[in-house]
């Protein structure tokens, strides 16, 4: 049985901060994780906002390489994260994403390889092949489109924290044991 809702906390929900949403929402997962909730239980738009996240973050604090190299080229994440950016409304950051994932696919199996083997910093021509700065200058803001998705998605519910606790609980059959 999937778990047919995302959840939001009320104060995340409340709150003036659009990365409060999506933290709320990546909470709810970690916890969920932690629960032992296997993936393909999890709202599948859930996950898919926790991954543009990851994206997103990735993207800010160490550019396109970045990303390239923490997720070591995941086919998988990198399709939830086209879908997600077509789903959010995302289109300039969508046409962005697979420009740059152009470069990765052109590049040989050895040169790529060669980039994880080594390290991030420093001199690095296949970083600085990769890295594209216009996504700083793209007229679409990924945080508050991500947030309005979470928050006007037809499956989120905006719960207390003890109501969120209480909901998960029911779903894993026993009790969370609250940090």
């Amino acid at each position: 049985m999937e778990f047919g809702s995302i959840i939001i906390s009320e104060t995340a929900a409340n709150s003036e901060n659009p990365q409060d949403v999506i933290n709320s929402n990546i909470s709810v997962i970690n916890l969920m994780r932690e629960e032992k909730i296997d993936d393909d239980l999890i709202h599948e738009d859930a996950l898919m906002s926790y991954y543009l996240d990851y994206y997103y973050s990735q993207y800010v604090k160490g550019n396109f390489a970045q990303f390239v190299y923490n997720s070591r080229w995941n086919t998988e994440l990198n399709e939830l994260i086209e879908e997600g950016l077509a789903l959010i409304g995302a289109g300039k950051h969508l046409e962005l994403f697979q420009e740059q994932c152009k470069k990765v696919k052109l590049m040989s199996s050895v040169k790529r390889e060669k980039f994880f083997k080594g390290k991030l910093e420093g001199v690095n021509p296949i970083r600085d092949l990769l890295n594209n700065d216009r996504f700083f200058e793209l007229e679409e803001n990924l945080l508050q489109l991500n947030t309005a998705f979470l928050k006007n998605h037809p499956d989120t519910q905006v719960l207390s924290v003890d109501a969120m606790f209480e909901l998960l609980e029911d779903f894993v059959g026993h009790e969370i044991k609250r940090a």
